[in-house]
């Protein structure tokens, strides 16, 4: 079974790894110029190809979370330091700088100067004190937050100047007014609470922050994985007093089911959405639990306003329960977790298939 394309004339191409140390569930991509980053979630790592990989089991030419390319475990089995990683997730670089969203060390690593050797160290940590440290909070489980502390930070974004953080777990996006050059810097603001301190519920803001994704005309989206759907704001900065202006994936603010509560997915329903990405006007989502991407050709202007095309299954109403998907995945997106574009070219983390998917 095909992946099925919005356009006929669009080649794909698949990528799994290294020949000796293949991906086993990668949750991050990113693209720049003709380099790809992809975040091999499941084996702590991140893998980084120069110029993008022409075969299927290619090496990387840069291996950053472990002190051999075909290392996998957690913080290479010891303690974090400024070398390992631990369920790595988001990746953001714009060539000079590389940051990384470490997810279950419950920190950022930022790299001031794009790694050009495997396993080297980060610079700077964001949500401990130094790099040894990787409790949730900085002080454990239960403990409350702060303007210097994550827990499950998942995705990142930046223009080059400013930086946000998914803080998942704290349920709440950290901004940064700069790209921070010290260990432990506060943030400057935050989407979603009232204050640092707060983790409460609101349903009229982020619930489970999983992505952060800004556009090159200043607007901005916060996919939001627990009430199944995508928030909005037109500007950026509407964002730190303000509830999004559009909700993708659900009719109102109180709307919070798996395809709003029906079995099989519709163009405007979302399931365990994980990633955004805008592009030309428009924007993908990443509809994970429907194994599929959907295509808005222009930015959504009102809430639960339907998909124009999708990626994956042969038409809307098919999702990850029907017949056809159970019975082979391999030929069709299966739990796709992130999107990245670059000019003409898309990667998918095809993460239930353990691959990234490009196409041009």
């Amino acid at each position: 079974m095909p992946i099925h394309l919005p356009d006929a004339s669009a080649k794909l191409r698949t990528f799994k790894g290294a020949p000796d140390s293949p991906f086993l569930a990668p949750r991050g991509v990113h693209l720049l110029d003709n380099k790809l980053l992809v975040s091999d979630t499941g084996q702590n790592r991140v893998f980084i190809w120069n110029q993008l990989p022409t075969e299927e089991f290619q090496p990387p030419d840069i291996v950053l979370g472990q002190d051999i390319a075909t290392g996998t475990e957690r913080n290479q089995g010891s303690g974090a330091s400024a070398s390992t990683l631990q369920y790595p997730s988001g990746l953001w670089s714009d060539g000079k700088i590389l940051a990384v969203a470490d997810a279950w060390n419950h920190r950022i690593l930022i790299w001031h100067n794009f790694p050009t050797q495997s396993g080297q160290p980060a610079d700077v940590v964001l949500g401990q004190t130094d790099f040894s440290s990787n409790e949730p909070n900085q002080k454990g489980v239960g403990s409350a937050p702060s303007e210097h502390t994550l827990y499950w930070p998942y995705g990142l974004t930046s223009d080059g100047e400013h930086l946000w953080v998914a803080d998942t777990g704290n349920r709440r996006v950290l901004y940064y007014d700069q790209i921070p050059i010290k260990n432990n810097t506060s943030a400057d603001k935050l989407i979603g609470k009232d204050n640092f301190q707060e983790r409460d519920y609101d349903h009229t803001q982020p619930i489970w922050p999983y992505s952060v994704k800004l556009s090159s005309q200043g607007q901005l989206a916060i996919t939001d994985t627990q009430y199944y759907r995508v928030l909005l704001w037109d500007r950026w900065q509407e964002a730190f007093d303000q509830s999004a202006s559009v909700i993708i994936g659900q009719p109102n603010w109180e709307g919070n089911g798996q395809n709003q509560f029906g079995l099989f997915p519709q163009a405007n329903t979302l399931n365990w959405c994980y990633d955004s990405c805008f592009d030309e006007g428009g924007l993908w989502v990443a509809d994970t639990g429907n194994s599929r991407l959907l295509r808005f050709s222009q930015l959504p202007q009102q809430h639960n306003q339907p998909a124009d095309s999708l990626i994956g299954p042969k038409d809307f109403t098919t999702g990850s329960e029907n017949a056809e998907t159970i019975s082979g995945t391999d030929g069709a997106l299966y739990w796709p977790f992130s999107i990245a574009i670059c000019q003409q070219t898309m990667a998918i983390a095809d993460t239930g298939n353990h691959r990234v998917v490009l196409i041009n």
